[in-house]
């Protein structure tokens, strides 16, 4: 029999590794386009370019078909993954077939792989991957999912997800309330407020958390679904003791990494001791990160981040192997540009999605929306999956150039 707690876990979220290839021969076969471009050459890549913006990470890839694909890199450490993705990528696959995908992730990852496996080179990796699923939706016609193999999704509920700052740039209870709300008449019915408290203070004294969910809670009312993030503030006691005290008082839904990234003993201590389900996820860069995640962490839902993780191509890895543990995924998601693009292809072509997924609005203050020509459709708490060819975003080519920064 299920017990309430394992049912709250299951009712809240849930919905319904390759061997290595380094030393493999790239197939002899190449990939020639369809008739429509009036050619049987294969197809190759030409150049691979990182564009390096204020606060974002592009890739382009180009080919000798005169079709470009577009993808987003990690933004962290942005000047050093354009780097590696100049040094390290750029090079090697000058010349390749882009639809020898699977072939190119497994070669690059593990011949640059003291690179790091972790941040760094699983970012860089991102960022060219993404752009190669949608250089081969554009060549083909059709949008990525359907490359994936589609589950039949064409919009996806989200929730609002927003921050409480950090050192002078702390938001006061008014202005989290301010934020909160402009989800709210947006038709957003859940959300989720990020603590950023970090390692470096971790178990903080005074600890801010209840008070500021408290006062959250009596701005939004009973009627919309809250998620906390801790952002790995707390040692395993400290999470359980604060999670259960927000469950009780403040009806939280879900908290989300409550404790270190780096230690999975603690995190399960923490998903046995609490009554609500506990996510985790956006500091695993590949699928045996997340295979420990399960099964030493114990986490109930997992967050994957598609420009951080490798890409959709071991992003895909990672949801289906979370399917067979009966995981949903959740991306995570702060970006609004390919980073969402990317991951709605993703959510659409799997069956243990999320019931909402993160959102955190169109962030103007990124200054990315001039660099697109279209944008992706939002509205009643729902973002629309892209059906165009590719990722579904078309770049405005001559605002990425004129935008782009020095390395």
């Amino acid at each position: 029999m299920m017990n309430r707690k394992d049912f709250l876990k299951k009712s809240l979220l849930g919905a319904s590794a390759l061997p290595l290839l380094g030393s493999m021969a790239l197939p002899g076969i190449a990939t020639t386009l369809p008739d429509k471009y009036g050619s049987n050459a294969p197809v190759k890549i030409t150049a691979v370019k990182a564009y390096v913006m204020k606060k974002a990470l592009y890739v382009k890839v180009e080919t000798d078909a005169g079709v470009s694909g577009w993808g987003e890199g990690s933004h962290d450490n942005i000047t050093l993954t354009a780097q590696a993705i100049d040094q390290y990528i750029a090079p090697k696959v000058k010349g390749r077939d882009p639809f020898h995908s699977e072939y190119l992730w497994q070669w690059l990852y593990f011949s640059e792989e003291d690179i790091g496996q972790s941040g760094l080179w699983p970012g860089a990796l991102a960022g060219f991957d993404n752009a190669l699923w949608d250089l081969k939706g554009k060549l083909l016609g059709l949008p990525v999912h359907k490359l994936l193999g589609g589950a039949g999704i064409e919009k996806v509920k989200v929730y609002g997800s927003f921050a409480r700052g950090e050192g002078k740039k702390v938001l006061s209870d008014l202005e989290l309330a301010k934020q909160a709300e402009t989800f709210i008449s947006q038709g957003i019915d859940t959300l989720k407020l990020r603590m950023q408290i970090r390692l470096l203070n971790v178990d903080p004294e005074p600890d801010p958390t209840f008070e500021t969910i408290k006062q959250l809670r009596k701005a939004i009312g009973d009627n919309i679904t809250l998620f906390v993030d801790f952002n790995n503030g707390y040692r395993a006691s400290k999470a359980i003791t604060l999670a259960n005290k927000l469950y009780e008082y403040c009806n939280i839904a879900a908290v989300e990494e409550p404790v270190s990234y780096q230690t999975y003993d603690d995190l399960a201590q923490v998903v046995d001791a609490v009554s609500i389900p506990v996510m985790a996820g956006e500091h695993e860069y590949n699928r045996w990160q997340f295979r420990d995640l399960i099964i030493r962490g114990k986490a109930d839902v997992l967050n994957v981040d598609l420009i951080k993780a490798g890409g959709l191509s071991e992003s895909l890895k990672i949801a289906h192997m979370a399917s067979a543990f009966d995981r949903p995924v959740m991306v995570h998601n702060a970006r609004p540009t390919y980073c969402t693009a990317t991951s709605l292809q993703l959510i659409a072509a799997i069956s243990n999605l999320a019931r909402v997924q993160e959102y955190t609005g169109s962030r103007p203050e990124l200054e990315l929306g001039n660099l697109f020509q279209n944008s992706i459709d939002f509205a009643n708490g729902y973002l629309s999956v892209p059906q165009i060819p590719g990722m579904g975003l078309i770049p405005d080519e001559q605002a990425m150039e004129k935008n782009k920064l020095n390395k």
